[in-house]
């Protein structure tokens, strides 16, 4: 099972794969606002652990089990950013939330956000109440940092 930081790099490496078609250190680095020699050890780590396959020079290519990780990885931050929207989460924080969640949650829970999301999305009432609930708090904390 890959490390948090490994997650990172997989994670970020699968979607340039997807959108550019192929992943450099620089671009890694660059995603991940970290020096190029971090990204090399990292990779190396990644290609002794056969998430991916690495050539000096020549760049890298996930393996079938590092683009399986990597979906799943991709899917996984996706997923929790929807579900912190439909609970009312200020746009915001939610990327920041994610980043601070995403690796502290087993598998087991993810499917169980998984299934509450389809829930949710199922039962839109809840959902709009949800919201009322987060606008009416808002208004409530505004009027009593105007009361001070």
């Amino acid at each position: 099972m890959p490390t948090p930081s490994m997650e990172d790099y997989l994670e970020n490496i699968y979607k340039l794969i997807e959108q550019k078609g192929y992943a450099r250190v620089s671009d890694i680095a660059e995603a991940l606002e970290v020096h190029p020699s971090s990204v090399t050890k990292m990779v190396q780590k990644l290609d002794q652990n056969k998430y991916l396959v690495y050539e000096k020079y020549r760049g890298l290519v996930l393996t079938a089990k590092g683009k399986k990780i990597g979906k799943r990885l991709v899917d996984r931050h996706h997923l929790l950013e929807h579900f912190l929207r439909l609970i009312g989460v200020s746009e915001e924080q939610i990327y920041e939330d994610v980043e601070g969640i995403e690796h502290h949650l087993s598998w087991d829970s993810i499917t169980c956000i998984e299934n509450l999301v389809a829930f949710l999305e199922k039962n839109s009432a809840i959902v709009e109440h949800l919201h009322v609930l987060k606008e009416k708090e808002t208004q409530e904390e505004t009027e009593d940092v105007q009361s001070l």
